[in-house]
């Protein structure tokens, strides 16, 4: 009902050019918009229509200078629309059934749309639904009362138009900002997301680079040291033994840095010889045993399969089992001990088992060091869906055992073992997935 002071015919005396001069002004301000607080926005935009509207129906205020009161009883509430959405419609509507009531039609009857487009932009439901019921309410008793005789359905349907678009444009906008927000707070989640996998990353790689590293080192430190003890006691009786057993000393170092430089991937142009080093794989278990052979630990190779089809990456988790499993063995069996290893390769999963006859530490061993060796070969084999077993034999010696599922292995985890052998040339990739 607060809708029916809308203006139905327009004065005959309403001046063109100044308005129009207003409104540029007013655009003019409008532009800084993004500047300024939404309040002082809609303050520009009230001063704006109260001076616009005052300039329309200024013969009427000289004669009834009162009629200002009405003019800012129904464009002043709207400073405060963005904050009171439903308060301020509910004021702009009581001062347009008061004006209809004093039988007085102002063109500042034009905040009842503005009032109603805001409560459509930023309400919804039962609000906006009295809202337009009380506009359309007032849209046919300003109908009746001031069109004139025989257009009041032509007036009243134009006005209801005018009052449907104002709520659509405003609920279309409300949609829009909704749909901003949630693109938005989508946005700012996938930032989070993203930060959060670049930080597992680094956390992963660390992982993998310090697996690397202690596989690397523990493994050729034990088989230089094994050569250098083998060495002074052979110096004097048997040099020959001693010169070569130093040579391998130093292969063993050269092997470490090569390989230390391919995990993190800070190869250079000048270095050729860690590039012709080919990735460690099953076909070079036969040169890992020799070389823990040399060092005292005497070991046996069995490969049941086709190793070829089994991929880089997998061939290089089986090789650092290995590895590892083996230099356990060299630094805690007693001299004497042997060692076979033995790989079946299938097209689904590949099984190792590494078995030793010495009587090393057992695992209920309270003086035994807590390394990670053998966590860190439980991780390489649960990157392809598998388990790893370790511990005693019954009849004495050590059994390592673990098998790698092929066919459920995760593609990031195969792509980043693959990269950490050093053939992307950056560490960052190859640790993505290989832990």
């Amino acid at each position: 009902m607060a809708s029916g002071a809308m203006t139905v015919t327009e004065p005959a005396t309403a001046p063109v050019g100044q308005p129009w001069r207003t409104l540029t002004w007013c655009a003019r301000l409008l532009r800084a918009r993004a500047r300024l607080p939404p309040m002082a926005v809609d303050a520009i935009l009230v001063t704006a229509l109260f001076v616009l509207t005052s300039l329309v129906v200024r013969i009427d205020l000289h004669d009834r200078p009162w009629l200002l009161a009405f003019q800012a009883a129904l464009l002043l509430p709207l400073i405060w629309r963005r904050r009171a959405h439903v308060t301020v419609f509910a004021a702009v509507a009581s001062a347009a059934f008061a004006q209809w009531l004093a039988d007085v039609q102002l063109p500042a009857d034009i905040a009842l749309l503005i009032a109603l487009y805001t409560v459509a932009a930023y309400t919804g439901g039962r609000q906006l639904l009295v809202a337009c019921a009380v506009s359309e309410a007032g849209i046919l008793m300003a109908s009746v009362r001031w069109s004139t005789e025989g257009r009041s359905l032509g007036a009243a349907v134009s006005l209801t138009a005018m009052a449907t678009a104002a709520a659509v444009i405003g609920a279309n906008m409300r949609t829009r900002r909704a749909y901003f927000a949630s693109v938005e707070d989508r946005a700012v989640r996938l930032e989070r997301e993203r930060d959060q996998r670049a930080r597992l990353a680094v956390a992963e790689e660390r992982a993998r680079i310090a697996r690397d590293m202690h596989d690397i080192v523990s493994h050729n430190l034990s088989v230089m040291i094994a050569l250098a003890d083998a060495a002074v006691y052979a110096q004097y009786r048997t040099p020959d033994r001693t010169t070569a057993a130093m040579r391998q000393v130093a292969d063993s170092g050269r092997q470490s840095l090569t390989e230390m430089r391919r995990v993190l991937g800070v190869l250079r142009a000048d270095e050729p010889d860690a590039l012709r080093h080919p990735i460690p794989g099953i076909t070079q278990l036969r040169c890992l045993l020799d070389q823990v052979g040399t060092a005292g630990l005497p070991a046996r190779l069995r490969v049941a399969g086709d190793p070829s089809h089994v991929p880089t990456a997998a061939q290089l988790t089986v090789y650092r089992l290995v590895q590892e499993a083996l230099t356990n063995t060299l630094k805690h069996a007693p001299p004497g001990t042997r060692a076979e290893v033995r790989v079946c390769c299938s097209a689904e999963s590949v099984a190792l088992d590494v078995t030793d006859d010495g009587h090393g530490r057992t695992a209920q061993d309270p003086d035994a060091p807590r390394g990670h060796g053998i966590p860190g070969m439980r991780e390489r084999t649960a990157a392809y869906g598998g388990t790893l077993r370790a511990g005693p034999l019954p009849g004495g010696g050590w059994r390592v055992s673990a098998r790698l599922d092929l066919s459920t292995a995760g593609t990031a985890g195969a792509a980043g073992a693959a990269g950490a052998a050093g053939t992307a040339g950056t560490a960052g990739a190859a640790g993505t997935g290989a832990a």
